[in-house]
């Protein structure tokens, strides 16, 4: 249960309690896919840049190691070392976005392995299956997730396959959460709003699962090609119909500018892999705007990157420092830049969720945005 401590307008300031902790929103969830951070950040490292939530692949942990033996090994919290929260997404987005060959059905999706081809199937009763091995603290639905642009009769029809999907899942989760042998007898369960951009299909969709009484709900389906004002125009369509007393997670999104109006519009939960994957192209998200590390200009610059950062990367280490590390393709360059970039945005959060404790989001707000998505 998601208890709201503060609200300014929609915006939310709440306390989420889970068996692996409590989480305390807005949160960003730092994207380790394959149980690890690319950047070769460990769950320590996590700790000390003031992760909340670590988010896992349910596609890419069933083909690799295979999510067996995950479970042979205690689930994922001890495979990678980890004591607070793991949210594990479904495995849905992948099958759709990597599977070069996919066959939907009513029972599930038959597609072949990105990596080796082998032939799979996987539906919410197999989505269920590897996230209960995994042992994650919350579950994702599994869903469909349509192409933008798309048709609006097929959107429908897929919407309303996804309302179908999800009453497998959770009846699968809570058979599974009822066996001995599971890993977390305790896992939750979120739901998945789908619809593209129609208002009129997500709107309904969002009413039929909301009378499932899931332990929380995302808005999924957005960040896939969509305008931004699209995005936001979904996203406000949508809030009403959301359950206040749960979690409300948007998928995938995104820039810390996504985040502030996200956030505006009732939104308390994040992932996306922009901060890590920025990171280890030299991209560098700071206080003042947006850098690329790798331009000559910072040949000679003896600076943190951020002198308002507290990470170890800025307490450390120099703007000139970095930039050799990329352009001498060490590897101790992507460490340090995602370092710095997944504590910019858990800071973030934390600024965040302070403004709102103290009546200041609107004046908050106003002060970040124009400046953070500012190219440098």
């Amino acid at each position: 249960m998601l208890k709201i401590l503060k609200t300014e307008n929609r915006a939310r300031r709440g306390r989420f309690e889970t068996v692996h902790g409590t989480v305390e929103t807005p949160v960003f969830m730092n994207v380790g896919t394959a149980a690890a951070i690319k950047g070769a950040l460990d769950t320590f490292d996590l700790k000390e840049i003031g992760c909340q939530v670590q988010l896992s692949n349910t596609y890419h942990l069933h083909l690799r190691p295979g999510d067996t033996v995950v479970r042979d090994m205690g689930g994922l919290h001890r495979f990678m070392n980890w004591d607070r929260p793991i949210l594990t997404d479904s495995g849905g987005f992948q099958v759709f976005s990597l599977a070069q060959l996919r066959n939907i059905k009513e029972e599930g999706v038959y597609f072949s392995s990105h990596i080796d081809g082998r032939k799979i199937f996987m539906g919410p009763e197999q989505s269920m299956q590897i996230q209960s091995n995994l042992g994650s603290t919350i579950a994702m639905a599994f869903d469909e997730c349509v192409e933008n642009p798309c048709e609006k009769d097929y959107a429908n029809a897929s919407a309303d396959m996804t309302v179908r999907w999800l009453k497998r899942c959770a009846e699968e989760l809570g058979r599974l959460n009822a066996l001995d042998e599971t890993i977390n007898k305790n896992q939750l369960l979120f739901g998945i709003n789908q619809g593209s951009t129609y208002e009129d299909i997500r709107t309904e969709h969002m009413k039929q699962i909301a009378e499932l009484e899931l332990d929380g709900y995302a808005i999924g389906g957005l960040a896939v090609g969509e305008s931004t004002e699209d995005m936001y125009r979904i996203i406000e369509a949508v809030e009403p119909f959301m359950p206040k007393d749960k979690p409300r997670y948007l998928m995938g999104v995104g820039t810390p500018v996504n985040i502030l109006e996200a956030v505006d519009r009732g939104v308390d939960f994040f992932d996306c892999v922009m901060p890590s994957r920025n990171a280890r192209h030299g991209t560098i998200f700071t206080s003042q705007g947006i850098i690329n590390i790798r331009n000559a200009k910072y040949e000679r610059d003896d600076s943190p990157i951020d002198p308002e950062c507290g990470c170890h990367t800025c307490r450390n280490f120099s703007k000139a420092y970095l930039r050799h590390l990329f352009k001498a393709g060490e590897m101790l360059a992507m460490r340090l830049a995602v370092i710095h970039n997944l504590y910019f945005y858990n800071n973030l959060m934390a600024e965040i969720r302070d403004a709102l404790d103290c009546g200041m989001f609107a004046e908050y707000k106003r002060s970040r945005v124009g400046v953070l998505d500012r190219r440098i």
